[in-house]
């Protein structure tokens, strides 16, 4: 059943600058989505791309390495889990992001849409966060 997506990439990134990326509201809105976000634990976050609304709320903040949140695009009614784990090495910071529970989703078609949605969707995150890392240290 498609129910985990876990995707890794290499930043040749100081591990606080991919933290900081992917932690605070107004990198985030920059390279990812309009987001009301804090990297808190307990902190109802909201994510806005023209119209769809994602909500969520903070589960875990370890900085510079871990930040857990749920994800719910709004409408659906289905919790999902969004994890990134940061990793400090001789090349940069590697990140491993995954995004779970998929398979709540009512049926295997919508099971299915939304794995390749969302595995789709973390693909082009990675390589925009990419972008950003580099153009950010050139501004």
């Amino acid at each position: 059943m498609k129910d985990i997506i876990r995707k890794e990439h290499q930043y040749q990134a100081d591990i606080a600058d991919v933290w900081n990326a992917i932690s605070h509201a107004e990198e985030i809105s920059a390279w990812f989505i309009e987001a009301d976000f804090k990297a808190e634990v307990g902190y109802h976050y909201t994510f806005t791309h023209e119209n769809t609304v994602i909500n969520g709320k903070v589960l875990e903040v370890d900085p510079v390495y871990n930040l857990v949140y749920t994800w719910e695009i709004k409408g659906t009614g289905v919790e999902t889990t969004v994890k990134w784990q940061l990793e400090e090495n001789e090349r940069g910071t590697l990140l491993r992001l995954e995004h779970s529970g998929i398979s709540n989703y009512p049926t295997e078609e919508m099971i299915d849409k939304m794995f390749n949605s969302f595995s789709g969707g973390w693909d082009s995150c990675i390589t925009s966060l990419a972008k950003h890392l580099i153009e950010s240290k050139h501004v």
